[in-house]
């Protein structure tokens, strides 16, 4: 996404810059307003998708489990931020590094050096400060996608845990290998805007997670059939895939790291149609399976479609975009069926999304770009080392906090649901019970009786 320019070089600009305030780069002080307002604009966009990710993982599980889901998207979203704010943006950006490890120090004081908020901190004009914010919209993603794969059987703080270091340490180190500016970018591989390294990433720790803590009571009976465990509210999915569909404009459209419009624009075409192509790819695969179309598998079409065309989203065609996104539409439905058919448990189908339509989108890199230097064998590589490394560490923080902390909670209180478990509350209070009067005076009856003959009649 990007490349870190160290505070030398921002110096340097700054002192051979024009007396008129232009970087020596050319960037006018339309164009540095312009870019800062529409990447500001696009990390708004991608913070709504946490919003599209609650709703959907809240709507794909249980009822009884949704406070628990909502609150785990609401602690991601703010560890993941202060996280990245400590430390974990000068790991990912660590300037001058051996391309393996780097870190540039504590905190945001670079923000405060000569040069830092004008159009010579970086080859896109933006500044310092709106660099951070948007970088930072990305880095609890991750974490994220893992919370899918392992909903409604997860112990709450376990999770916590293993959210603060997956988002500040794996995710930026990995991070760095490519957008930081180290080895893989030297090798040339290519990832624009994260089919590997943030879905990746958050779709190899997903998978970890969900074998470590096994399939939820009733899933898979002792025959080997697969008993489906319905989600509350396919309307909550729909309105978060669409969600997420719109804060992809700005998760993509961003990563242009400027406002130049040609560019743009392509990039939203492309991120469109292979959303599209993704969800119609899904319908069509899933006619091979059932004569009845499941909403579900359309909505995680539409959403393999744009974890498909992150990777190039700007070195593809419109009619490569279409075909990528067919693709990756078709890939999830029988990813979705053959993990399952492994046992390996996924309410939302994170792993089938995110993770193998995330490998799909980077090899298609090597396939179609219209880039010459981009190669299929190089984009192998980035996939191996990311998958290599990312396994490894979620491996290692989800046996030593099993080992530790504990992982999944008790039989008792997954039957129960994590609400009342983990929270003690429900996400929604239905039930008129005698508590509900008891501001008022006087018995439930007689309370309903007097405001409402529906009530009344329910209470005898």
């Amino acid at each position: 996404m990007k490349r870190w320019i160290p505070s030398t070089v921002i110096a340097t600009a700054m002192a051979l810059a024009p007396s008129v305030g232009l970087a020596d780069d050319g960037v006018t002080a339309g164009t540095f307003v312009a870019n800062n307002v529409w990447m500001m604009l696009c990390a708004g966009l991608v913070f709504i998708m946490h919003l599209g990710f609650a709703m959907l993982e809240t709507g794909l599980a249980r009822a009884k489990n949704s406070v628990n889901i909502l609150f785990k998207n609401v602690f991601i979203i703010c560890a993941g931020i202060i996280t990245y704010y400590l430390f974990g943006f000068n790991l990912m950006y660590p300037g001058e590094f051996n391309g393996f490890l780097g870190f540039a120090g504590f905190g945001l004081g670079a923000g405060f050096d000569a040069g830092a908020q004008t159009a010579g901190y970086a080859d896109g004009g933006y500044t310092y400060w709106t660099d951070f914010i948007f970088q930072a919209m990305f880095a609890a993603t991750a974490a994220t996608i893992v919370s899918g794969a392992v909903a409604e059987r997860i112990k709450l703080p376990s999770f916590m845990v293993f959210t603060v270091f997956f988002v500040g340490i794996v995710y930026t180190v990995a991070g760095s290998w490519k957008w930081g500016g180290g080895f893989l970018d030297g090798m040339g591989f290519y990832d624009f805007a994260g089919s590997t390294l943030v879905h990746g990433v958050g779709g190899w720790g997903a998978l970890v997670g969900a074998i470590v803590l096994g399939p939820r009571l009733g899933k898979y009976a002792k025959n080997g059939a697969v008993h489906p465990i319905p989600g509350s509210s396919l309307p909550s999915a729909t309105i978060g895939a669409f969600l997420l569909w719109l804060g992809w404009f700005g998760f993509n459209g961003g990563s242009v790291l400027s406002a130049d419009p040609s560019l743009t624009s392509l990039v939203l075409v492309t991120t469109c149609l292979a959303a599209a192509a993704g969800g119609l790819g899904a319908m069509m695969m899933y006619t091979f399976i059932s004569s009845k179309p499941d909403l579900s598998m359309a909505l995680n079409g539409i959403l393999a479609g744009l974890v498909g065309i992150t990777a190039g989203a700007d070195v593809m065609t419109p009619n490569t975009a279409v075909l990528i996104g067919l693709i990756a539409g078709g890939i999830v439905v029988l990813s979705v069926v053959g993990i399952e058919r492994i046992k390996i448990d996924d309410p939302v189908g994170a792993i089938s999304v995110h993770l193998v339509c995330g490998i799909w989108g980077t090899l298609a890199v090597g396939i179609f770009s219209t880039n010459p230097e981009h190669s299929f064998l190089t984009q192998l590589i980035g996939v191996a080392c990311y998958g290599v490394f990312s396994l490894v560490c979620a491996a290692g923080l989800f046996l030593a906090i099993k080992a530790t902390m504990g992982l999944r909670v008790s039989e008792e209180e997954e039957i129960e649901g994590l609400d009342l478990g983990e929270h003690g509350m429900h996400a929604w209070d239905v039930h008129v019970g005698a508590n509900q009067f008891d501001n008022l005076g006087g018995s439930p009856a007689s309370v309903a009786g007097a405001t409402s003959p529906v009530l009344a009649a329910t209470e005898s």
